[in-house]
């Protein structure tokens, strides 16, 4: 009597170096640079490691961007303040942390490559659910006016930290991430000052 045997477990390792590997070369090289040969050798394994893992380049990438680039989540800390500080946070970790340039580019390559357009769609649609839960919430407790405009707010706050991030060097992206708390503290303070009663 024969048993079918097993192969050897997968490496959580392995798989967090290919994942890593896959944004490092989508963030540098974009899709038109980006191949299973190029992730392999950035993650040091071979080819049939990843293969094993992933069948095509496309779900490598979209597999590796949903575990490294995450989605904004609400923050429900009590004051409208405290919310978009936490949301602000989130941006700028999301735009100038490890897989800033991974993060950048989905943006702007997203509707050439095959499923991420639709990875985009969800990371948006969760920002924009999460931002407006946190100003409805301010504004039912009296934090900012009533008639405050959420987009004009949210875009104001979103745009701030995008063209921040843009607008810093490359040699200056660790500088910027670690002051990421007064950054986030005076965009804040600045976009709702004019909204507050």
């Amino acid at each position: 009597m024969t048993h079918a045997t097993t192969g050897r477990p997968r490496d959580p390792e392995v798989d967090r170096r290919i994942a890593l590997a896959a944004v490092a070369v989508f963030g540098e090289a974009g899709w038109a640079g980006f191949s299973v040969e190029s992730v392999a050798r950035h993650a040091g394994v071979g080819k049939a490691s990843i293969y094993l893992r992933w069948q095509t380049k496309e779900q490598l990438l979209l597999s590796a961007l949903a575990t490294h680039v995450t989605p904004v989540v609400d923050a429900d800390t009590g004051t409208l303040r405290g919310d978009l500080v936490a949301l602000a946070r989130q941006l700028v970790e999301l735009y100038s942390g490890p897989s800033r340039q991974a993060a950048l580019r989905m943006m702007l390559e997203a509707p050439i490559i095959p499923g991420l357009a639709r990875r985009c769609d969800q990371l948006r649609q969760a920002q924009v659910t999460a931002a407006r839960a946190m100003v409805r919430r301010g504004i039912r407790r009296g934090d900012i006016d009533a008639d405050t405009s959420v987009t004009l707010l949210l875009d104001t706050l979103g745009g701030g930290v995008i063209a921040h991030i843009l607008s810093t060097p490359d040699h200056l992206a660790d500088t910027v991430h670690a002051r990421l708390d007064g950054f986030a503290d005076q965009l804040v303070d600045f976009v709702l000052d004019p909204a507050r009663p």
